[in-house]
């Protein structure tokens, strides 16, 4: 690996940041670093070498410690306006983006433009918004505040489902863990997919969730009825995708009239039955394609498709890929 190939890794770091929004990725770069090293046969996998894959540096705006939003204090490597440009410069979130230090917003609209790369993690968004650098562009945040995002700054296109979105030169992703997801899949594009395979093992996480993929699993996705009998059928729903899930079959296990229950569950749930049942099914067949190896006949039928063309026309209608190219892309090469 010559000089060339290392990318800097500039994070920067405020009172009130997120944690794990900061160490998620931070482990994912240094891992792919490490794994890269040993990969040539360096005994130290590179770690602290001059050609390491990444360099990684922490900065914030005085140098000095900041707090984080769970009190756990990080002391950074630098004082930000002293830092060179970086080729990725990552803004984690946290409760200290909802009313940052207005010094850190004009370095941000000064110096990020001048990084190759540029992402943020979680409510980060937020302050790249602050400095104008999302106007024009598709990007996504956590979940709870991506209205309050598409509203503060019209000019951002705010996607609040998938778990990262790429525009060019610039990634935003979900909450915490989709951070780790965002900086597997950068990891994929600068070194391969086998270091970030290692990586994903070594951390216990899947390199698998396609940045399209929802924030959510299904039962996330809508809130936990509140109601005994409604809390009872999302369950059944959830171990049972390939029975009969019509409205009038639910309906019946809530002893409860088709309209009752179809009004009901969408007060309790912020979704309807149908809608949920499609979750519901959609995530069932996903975990099977990646890690089982049957069939994709055999899987629609488990999860209640029927048929292998209304399995492939629900994932492409909610992931834009097909069964077939979604095993092929997001599951592990040891699976099966």
């Amino acid at each position: 690996m010559t000089q060339r190939s290392v990318r800097s890794v500039l994070v920067v770091l405020f009172d009130g940041v997120q944690s794990l929004d900061v160490t998620g990725p931070v482990e994912v770069f240094a891992g792919a670093a490490l794994q890269a090293g040993h990969a040539e046969g360096r005994p130290d996998g590179g770690r602290g070498d001059a050609d390491a894959a990444y360099r990684i540096r922490t900065a914030s705006l005085d140098g000095g410690a900041v707090r984080t939003s769970s009190g756990l204090t990080l002391v950074p490597d630098a004082v930000l306006a002293d830092e060179p440009a970086p080729h990725t410069l990552l803004v984690p979130g946290g409760p200290g983006t909802r009313d940052p230090d207005p010094r850190l917003t004009e370095w941000l609209r000064a110096s990020a433009p001048r990084a190759e790369r540029l992402v943020s993690v979680c409510t980060g968004a937020l302050l790249l918004a602050a400095a104008g650098l999302l106007d024009g562009r598709r990007a996504t945040t956590h979940w709870a505040v991506s209205d309050h995002l598409a509203r503060r700054y019209p000019a951002v296109d705010v996607d609040p489902d998938p778990i990262y979105v790429r525009d060019g030169d610039v990634a935003t992703s979900a909450g915490v863990t989709a951070g780790i997801d965002l900086a597997l899949a950068l990891v994929e594009e600068d070194l391969g997919r086998d270091v970030a395979l290692t990586v994903a093992r070594h951390l216990v996480v899947f390199l698998r969730r396609p940045g399209n993929q929802a924030q959510f699993s299904a039962q996330l996705a809508a809130q936990t009825a509140r109601r005994e009998p409604l809390r009872e059928v999302q369950q059944w729903i959830t171990e049972h995708p390939a029975d009969d899930l019509s409205v009038e079959a639910l309906a019946g296990r809530a002893r409860l009239s088709p309209r009752h229950f179809a009004r009901a569950f969408q007060s309790e749930t912020g979704t309807t039955p149908g809608r949920y049942v499609e979750r519901v099914r959609l995530e069932h067949a996903r975990r099977l394609l990646e890690d089982s190896a049957d069939g994709v006949e055999e899987i629609s039928r488990a999860c209640g498709y029927g048929t292998p063309e209304a399995m492939r026309r629900a994932f492409v209608k909610s992931l834009g890929t097909a069964p077939a190219e979604y095993r092929r892309r997001f599951r592990p090469h040891s699976a099966g």
